[in-house]
């Protein structure tokens, strides 16, 4: 088999090379197989991430029992619940494209044969993704995996629970002591965050598109299986490098809508929106908010692991995992079996056998928590290209409501306003020039949503922002209002008491006020000096383009 690394080791003019590799501890024997780049993200202050150089130890392993050879790179991540609530966050969704692009370049840079990626938590996975794409080389992901659920006064929590109690802690309804216990208790094992937030979310979508074996998104990551999940990737992935199937061989068109419609039946982050969108670009085979409200229209949702219901990824694991929702799905015809998965077989052949529902945490065809979607795209004059809302975490109470518009130029007034007992049952809160240009870098707002929960308006108060959520966010929290403020999107033109009417049943987004006063505002505005004139977040504003776009770089 001739290898792409050959270009690069042999021949007498390839000496120089092969001797750099010796330096490297190589022997001859080694050099002359095909080498795999192992892509660890790993570092010491993501919680997903501790424990993946075991994993990457597993790849390796079984790379070399495969007759490859390893050869481990490191890249970056950043942990979305550290970085959330303050400047840090901006540098969330823009290191997506960083990530990409250092894998690109590395594994393009020394002409590796095949690659197997690990990623674990919200920016790292779709970013790799997005390498892979670019890259179209035997790919296989085995990610971290998730936490397990913490416990504190007698039930399951996670981290949202914390992010909530903050609010509850700030109207006295939670002492010192208990927030403290809590906070002791609700992260207790590494791994991706014990929810279906961005990270497990991608995960799982990962097995949907073909990319990752069964199980990736759902083992957690403190089981030994884990370990021999990795194990089973280094060697998988050379057995695609024999068949040559490469990323774009498996992540076609009907691959990514098979992820698309397991994303609308177990309500994953809204964050998938963005993510999936950017994989589809960078795969060749772009969708848009309307493919997306299509899937939704025609997808039940049939699981609800929290923010959205009590279960947890380990309930959905024992469950029978990813594998057994798109079992479920294929009996109603939902899926494309015929697409091809690192497995090397058809999607149709990797879930033949198994029985789909278990009942419990994962609903049957025939009575699943709704007909339609988890994830639901608004229209409307507020958001004439689209907004995005996680139906599946919304309260019946909170699916159609209208009130005055609380207007707030960043996420931090928001907070303060909320802490503050400002915001009053029925407001809209409305936080605007936090998108992908006008943040920059569209921050995720656990804080204002997880505030308006713990304060006791979650049932009374709806959220709309040209930024984003965080997976953990539940209720009528609309994100990626597009456009955004920054291009002077209609969002820029709410004034404070503008009423804004939600309908998330019938897909709209309504600002009261008419098409004439509207122009008149749009003929007075101006765009803001940017928040950040330097660096690589001023750079970032330059390129990216708007949300419904996916937020990729132009």
């Amino acid at each position: 088999m001739e290898l792409r690394s050959d270009r690069m080791k042999k021949g007498a003019a390839r000496a120089p090379h092969r001797s750099l590799l010796k330096a490297d501890g190589l022997t001859d024997e080694e050099i002359a197989r095909p080498l795999v780049a192992v892509i660890n993200s790993a570092n010491d202050v993501i919680p997903g991430h501790v424990g993946m150089d075991r994993v990457a130890e597993a790849v390796k392993a079984g790379v070399l029992m495969a007759g490859g050879t390893p050869l481990e790179i490191s890249t970056i991540g950043v942990c979305d619940g550290i970085a959330m609530g303050h400047e840090g966050m901006r540098f969330s969704l823009p290191s997506r494209e960083v990530i990409a692009d250092s894998v690109e370049i590395a594994v393009s840079a020394h002409l590796f044969d095949a690659v197997v990626l690990i990623p674990n938590c919200d920016k790292v996975v779709p970013g790799m993704l997005m390498a892979a794409a670019r890259l179209d080389l035997p790919t296989v992901v085995v990610s971290g995996g998730p936490m397990l659920a913490g416990r504190w006064q007698g039930r399951g929590v996670d981290l949202d629970t914390v992010f909530t109690a903050v609010g509850a802690h700030a109207c006295g309804e939670l002492s010192d002591e208990s927030l403290l216990a809590l906070e002791n208790d609700a992260c207790p094992t590494c791994g991706s965050c014990a929810g279906l937030f961005t990270a497990n979310s991608m995960n799982c979508l990962t097995e949907a598109v073909g990319m990752g074996l069964p199980g990736n998104g759902t083992i957690p990551a403190v089981f030994s299986e884990r370990i021999r999940l990795a194990k089973r990737a280094g060697m998988k992935v050379m057995e695609l490098l024999e068949r040559g199937i490469t990323a774009r061989r498996i992540m076609t068109a009907a691959a990514i809508r098979n992820a698309m419609t397991l994303d609308m039946a177990f309500g994953g982050s809204s964050n998938t929106v963005l993510h999936l969108t950017a994989i589809a670009h960078e795969a060749g085979s772009p969708i848009t908010l309307e493919d997306w409200q299509e899937v939704s229209s025609r997808t039940p949702n049939l699981v609800r692991v929290s923010p959205a219901g009590e279960h947890h990824m380990e309930d959905l694991h024992h469950a029978g995992g990813i594998t057994a929702i798109l079992a479920e799905l294929a009996k109603g015809g939902h899926l494309d079996t015929s697409a091809i998965t690192v497995t090397g077989r058809t999607l149709g052949e990797d879930i033949a056998g198994n029985a789909g529902a278990d009942g419990d945490v994962i609903r049957p065809l025939t009575e699943p928590y709704a007909p339609v979607g988890g994830l639901r795209v608004l229209m409307g004059n507020l958001a004439p290209r689209g907004a995005v809302v996680k139906q599946s975490a919304v309260a019946a109470e909170m699916r159609s409501h209208s009130g005055p518009a609380r207007v707030f130029e960043s996420e931090d007034d928001a907070s303060a306003a909320i802490l503050g007992g400002r915001i009053m049952a029925g407001d809209v809160i409305v936080i605007r020039y936090e998108g992908p240009r006008g943040g920059p870098g569209m921050r995720e707002m656990l804080s204002p949503t997880s505030a308006v929960k713990g304060m006791g308006l979650a049932l009374s108060v709806a959220l709309v922002t040209d930024g984003r959520f965080s997976g953990a966010t539940s209720g009528a929290s609309i994100g990626h209002v597009s456009p955004e403020a920054a291009e002077g999107g209609p969002i820029a033109l709410v004034e404070e008491g503008d009423t804004i009417t939600l309908d998330i049943d019938a897909g709209t987004i309504t600002l009261e006020v008419t098409e004439e006063r509207l122009a008149a505002r749009h003929s007075g505005w101006k765009a803001p000096e940017p928040r950040v004139s330097s660096g690589y977040l001023a750079r970032y504003a330059r390129f990216v383009t708007s949300a419904d776009k996916g937020a990729v770089l132009e």
